[in-house]
């Protein structure tokens, strides 16, 4: 007996950035398809055109790229179930809701928009009705619908639920769900212009699309019946459900914009790596099997199974963000972090060799987020009013007289290199402790100081001159030099 080949398809809605909670069920539904040899679809889904943002497409093409999400087919790249986009399959829908009609499970509906909205005032309260509907239209007779339909009323096709006994069906994730009929609403199918609601399209377009597995959110459960009835009433084959747990905040509460940024590009923004929020967001909700936190997205297409996701909420931690960001961070190899952190750096270091390998030597053990970058390095082109007191360090022994004498003696030395270099600073400054009586630290430390305004830098002294610049850090400490002498 031959199995389907596995396709799981990704079906975005073209109405802003990407949350979290979208790209996870993309990874999701990626790692499925590939970790169990089969297909990854794209699919844009733009039925509900008053919601649709432009240039919303072309962020969701850009974002599977960055993070390496590389679908089969889509759009962009084409396929043999094509076209790719709802709105462009409008034409597929109807023949399928009038086929329903005339099977009977489906009914035009005439309601006007006044009607239901007084019926959804009346929903949840005693008389109310499932979904805020009461089957007006369900058993119209035939001459008044043909007399409605002469008169080009407008009217939507809704699906004629079952009124007793239950749907049952097992998801992947949550087992077995049984729902009482009685609980579900008729719901609309083909609304007034002609466009499919976003459930109706959904199941068509799976079945046309061959798409053997539907993952999505588990706020979804409570619609999977509604899908089993359009499956059961075509005689189609129902897909696998995988539901996968929500995304909660710190607080406990569903993950929104209180808790943080939610979107993928605004957490691009905040200096976050792509890889680093492919392998948070892999393990929200899902647990490998020897407990393992770090994954390059090749390890997770072959270590994912369905069968490590978990029912319970998953809390999205910006610490544990941070930690994940940090290793890959460290892992770049120096022209890999340059390119990465190359908007965050100053132009001073960009094509400079030498510099770029310092900073990156300074910075990748040091920051979880390239957005720390400007914070560390901005001594390098401009220096604040800074106390004297900053020149008094007790770790190294620093005081205000020590680092008089220490500038005093210094200044002229640096003043005669010919040549600013790591090695000749450091060479030089190193010979200079002993002539002076002093500790490496205790002559370091006001050099820094004066050089950076700064108590803490990345680097040290020798590295904070040759980062500034020989003009630049002689003007700094001999300003350094005169504040002191006036103290």
């Amino acid at each position: 007996m031959t199995h389907p080949v596995v396709r799981t398809r990704f079906a975005p809605s073209p109405t802003g950035l990407m949350h979290v909670g979208n790209l996870r069920t993309a990874l999701f539904e990626y790692l499925i398809a590939r970790s169990m040899g089969g297909q990854f679809i794209l699919r844009i889904e733009d039925t509900d055109q008053g919601r649709l943002v432009e240039g919303a497409i072309d962020i969701i093409y850009n974002t599977l790229r960055q993070v390496g999400l590389r679908h089969d087919e889509g759009p962009d790249v084409g396929g043999p179930y094509g076209p790719y986009v709802q709105s462009e399959r409008r034409h597929v829908y109807k023949p399928y809701a009038e086929q329903l009609i005339r099977e009977g499970h489906a009914y035009r509906c005439f309601c006007s928009r006044e009607r239901l909205e007084q019926l959804r005032e009346r929903s949840g309260t005693e008389g109310g009705f499932a979904g805020g509907y009461d089957r007006h239209c369900r058993n119209l007779p035939p001459h008044e619908i043909d007399r409605l339909l002469e008169a080009q009323t407008p009217h939507v096709i809704r699906q004629k639920m079952p009124l007793t006994g239950s749907t049952t069906f097992v998801d992947a994730v949550y087992g077995s769900i049984t729902v009482e009929n009685s609980e579900l609403e008729d719901q609309v199918l083909l609304k007034s212009d002609g466009f499919p609601t976003y459930n109706f399209a959904n199941v068509i377009d799976d079945h046309l699309m061959a798409i053997t597995h539907v993952v999505r959110g588990s706020e979804y459960l409570s619609s999977t019946p509604k899908y089993n009835q359009l499956y059961e009433a075509f005689g189609w084959d129902v897909p696998v459900y995988v539901h996968l747990p929500l995304i909660l905040g710190a607080d406990g509460k569903k993950l929104s914009k209180r808790h943080g940024s939610t979107g993928y590009h605004d957490l691009i923004t905040e200096g976050y790596l792509p890889e680093a929020i492919v392998n948070a967001i892999a393990l929200l909700g899902w647990c490998p099997k020897d407990n393992r936190e770090l994954f390059s997205l090749e390890e997770l297409c072959r270590d994912f199974d369905v069968t490590g996701i978990s029912k319970s909420p998953s809390v999205f931690d910006y610490g544990k963000l941070d930690w994940f960001n940090a290793a890959y961070i460290k892992a770049l190899d120096p022209s890999a972090f340059i390119e990465r952190a190359r908007s965050f750096l100053p132009a001073s270091v960009l094509g400079d060799e030498q510099r770029e390998l310092l900073v990156v030597d300074m910075l990748k053990p040091r920051i979880s987020r390239l957005t720390e970058i400007p914070e560390r390095l901005r001594f390098i082109d401009r220096i604040e009013d800074y106390p004297l007191s900053l020149f008094e360090n007790k770790k190294s022994k620093s005081t205000l007289e020590s680092a008089r004498v220490a500038l005093n003696a210094l200044i002229p030395v640096l003043e005669s290199l010919s040549e600013w270099s790591r090695s000749s600073l450091h060479d030089t400054l190193m010979a200079q402790a002993e002539p002076l009586g002093m500790k490496t630290g205790q002559m370091l430390w006001p050099l820094r100081i004066a050089a950076s305004g700064l108590e803490v830098t990345p680097g040290g002294a020798i590295e904070v001159l040759f980062l500034v610049g020989r003009a630049e850090s002689l003007r700094r400490l001999e300003s350094g030099r005169q504040r002191l002498a006036q103290a």
